[in-house]
């Protein structure tokens, strides 16, 4: 377990946190029409204040960047500029303003490591009477269940008591009330803008023995220009602690330590800010029958040196890329490539030479009125220690009374391609 020791008031950090998020929602609504500098410079300046203020540690709540839906990740993850559905909570909340229908729910699974970790993920849009609003709810949860506990197991004569022999969860869980809006950033009326944020509870367990509680701000900002879609995703602005507590027993402390093990206190995560980029853009043209759809994807890490094929002492940064091929706005083909590694190549004795290793993903999807199915074939890992896996999402589409669906700031019918 991944911990980081802190003398700061848990309390404290949580009215930072909040007091960073009213006072930008708070300078939004009164300036709709501010620049995207200003808003650049206050996301910035954020992302500074979290990360000089901590103490940096890697790899912290990964289970986070793992990524959601069938669509998402089958397309390697390229869903900033693009996401518009009930995963848009999770991708870019800003994205939320596209979802068409009058209440949205989605749900996913999945397993890893032969099915002993569990892998879910559950969300619910609900755009506001006056259609210029979007709130949403989604939960994430990635454990392993019935983990043999044997401390009470072996017996003082070195017996084994099977009554004695429990089991417990590991699980990590996430909370974001996401919320969406229009938004005026630049002067010129052909481009469309849209801005989302997410307050982010985490929650983690360690059966009765530990568990932690963090939260944190997501902000995520949309936009569309002819053919062109864009976004950009800052998580964890004002860096995401978790502050872990520990509720051992006498009996359990003792085997810590006649075990040779130490016995843990408070403690605290934390994470770093990430910057996800998006770009993406039609190749056919619109009206077709057959549609093919690129986006190109770049995610950037503040939290040091990471196995990414562009990274410094400071930032990495991964690259990643996805296409998705429709027929009729009703079956779905996607494909993606991720996780882009330059890494020793193992046929070299001199340990000199580098090859490129990445993450494949394929998938599909089918839309059938109310209901989507979406199907990824996926990994964890690079193609040369692969460790796939197959998850499915589905979503359900509940049309509101009138039978109209809102597409930007339009009511068109239900018959006709919001594309």
């Amino acid at each position: 377990m991944d911990l980081l020791l802190c003398p700061i008031s848990y309390g404290a950090l949580r009215k930072a946190y909040w007091g960073y998020f009213i006072n930008f929602i708070s300078l939004v609504h009164k300036n709709t029409f501010m620049r995207l500098r200003l808003l650049t410079v206050i996301l910035f300046y954020l992302m500074y204040a979290g990360a000089a203020d901590a103490q940096k540690r890697i790899y912290v709540n990964e289970y986070l960047n793992i990524g959601v839906g069938g669509r998402g990740l089958a397309m390697a993850g390229t869903q900033v500029a693009t996401a518009r559905d009930a995963t848009a909570g999770y991708w870019n909340p800003a994205g939320l303003m596209q979802v068409q229908s009058d209440l949205e729910v989605g749900l996913m699974h999945a397993e890893y490591f032969s099915g002993n970790a569990k892998y879910d993920f559950g969300s619910i849009v609900k755009p506001l009477k006056d259609k210029k609003r979007v709130v949403g709810l989604s939960v994430l949860r990635f454990a392993i269940d019935d983990i043999p506990n044997t401390i009470d197991y072996i017996q003082p004569d070195g017996s084994f008591d099977e009554t004695k022999l429990k089991s417990m969860s590991a699980g990590d869980y996430a909370f974001l009330l996401s919320y969406a809006q229009d938004i005026k950033i630049f002067k010129n009326v052909g481009i469309k803008t849209r801005i989302g944020g997410n307050a982010k509870v985490i929650y983690r367990h360690l059966g009765a023995m530990a568990n932690a509680w963090g939260v944190g701000v997501d902000l995520g900002v949309q936009g569309s220009y002819k053919k062109w879609e864009f976004g950009i995703m800052a998580k964890d602005i004002t860096t995401t602690y978790t502050a872990w507590s520990f509720h051992l027993t006498e009996k359990e402390k003792q085997i810590f330590f006649q075990t040779g093990n130490e016995i843990p206190i408070k403690s605290y995560e934390v994470m770093l800010p990430r910057l996800n980029f998006g770009i993406a853009r039609p190749l056919t043209r619109q009206g077709k029958p057959i549609q093919l759809l690129a986006e190109a994807g770049l995610d950037l890490t503040t939290d040091g040196k990471r196995n990414t094929l562009i990274s410094t002492d400071v930032l990495s940064l991964d690259p990643h890329l996805g296409l998705e091929a429709s027929y009729k706005n009703a079956v779905y083909l996607r494909a993606g490539i991720g996780n882009m590694q330059r890494v020793l190549d193992d046929n070299d004795t001199l340990n000199q030479k580098k090859v490129l290793l990445f993450q494949p993903s394929v998938g599909a999807g089918v839309k059938i009125d109310w209901l989507v199915v979406d199907y990824a074939f996926t990994s964890l890992q690079t193609q040369s220690n692969p460790l796939f896996t197959h998850i499915v999402s589905i979503r359900l589409l509940l049309k509101n009374k009138s039978g109209t669906r809102r597409v930007y700031d339009e009511e068109i019918p239900p018959s006709t391609s919001s594309k």
